[in-house]
């Protein structure tokens, strides 16, 4: 339908179309703000809620020949704002919960006695060394250790003994 006005000698066309836009632009101005701030005060920011609420009109606005004929188009477009704040809700817990789940760990450097123990290990013979850590920190008995390793209990004592003396003598070299 295709209308006529004139106004001091100029012809307006006004049609059906530019009706729908301009009862579409008073219904957004009347239900942007209160649509906003309810999704605000779900979601706790305004410039998000805000751009949810203004996609929920542009789908709106997409369908407004058949929306602007419900009884309460609010209702729909609140239902729309709702919904894409909920997925925007569910989106970012699910990010936070991977990214919870990817955290680093940061643990403590080893003590500086630890290094000191770490660093005279490694310089004393093989056997002495694999002896002092099996028996000291793994904390086997010396017969596990000489039946793990073929040889016997004598032979354990024996690393023991000349790996703590060289471990000592490490020790005072680093101090």
């Amino acid at each position: 339908m295709t209308t006529m006005a004139t106004h001091h000698g100029e012809v307006w066309v006004r049609d059906a179309a530019s009706a729908a836009s301009r009862d579409f632009d008073e219904f957004y101005a009347a239900a942007f703000t209160p649509l906003s701030l309810q999704l605000y005060a779900y979601l706790g920011d305004l410039g998000e809620a805000q751009a949810l609420v203004q996609e929920a009109f542009c789908r709106a606005y997409a369908r407004w020949d058949r929306i602007s004929r419900y009884d309460e188009p609010v209702a729909w477009v609140r239902r729309v704002a709702w919904n894409l704040a909920t997925s925007t809700f569910r989106r970012r817990r699910t990010a936070l919960n991977f990214l919870r789940r990817q955290r680093e760990e940061h643990a403590a450097g080893p003590d500086p006695d630890r290094v000191a123990l770490t660093r005279a290990l490694a310089v004393i013979p093989a056997q002495q060394r694999r002896g002092v850590v099996l028996h000291y920190m793994a904390q086997l008995p010396v017969a596990e250790i000489a039946a793990q390793e073929g040889v016997a209990e004598g032979t354990v004592k024996s690393w023991l003994s000349r790996g703590r003396a060289a471990l000592a003598a490490q020790l005072k070299k680093e101090n």
